[in-house]
């Protein structure tokens, strides 16, 4: 295969991954690595070649809270349960839960 046909395939791909995204099933994205891809890709398009000094840090940001807050519901609030399954020293889990404002005392009533 061509190089200029992998990027035609990879154009056909990424093309068909937005309008999955556009669409009610978005869900069924085949890996959460072609989400964040999809979705970086689109935000540095509506970026329109303005540039930013700290992109890296929003992804990061963006991803890493509603992580933590998935996991956390997951664990049922279990901070021991949930930094073992996020790899992460539990202080360092209680930084990162107070860092995003994320109330870990338990479901709402």
């Amino acid at each position: 295969m061509s190089k200029a046909e992998d990027l035609a395939e990879n154009a056909a791909v990424n093309s068909a991954l937005f309008e999955l995204t556009q669409s009610s099933e978005a869900a069924t994205v085949a890996s959460l690595r072609e989400a964040v891809d999809l979705f970086v890709r689109r935000y540095l398009d509506e970026m329109d070649g303005e540039m930013s000094t700290d992109f890296y840090d929003l992804v990061l940001s963006e991803v890493e809270a509603p992580l933590l807050k998935a996991v956390m519901e997951y664990t049922r609030q279990n901070q021991s349960r949930a930094s073992t399954m996020l790899g992460l020293n539990r202080g360092t889990l209680r930084k990162k839960l107070k860092q995003y404002a994320i109330d870990n005392r338990g479901p709402a009533l």
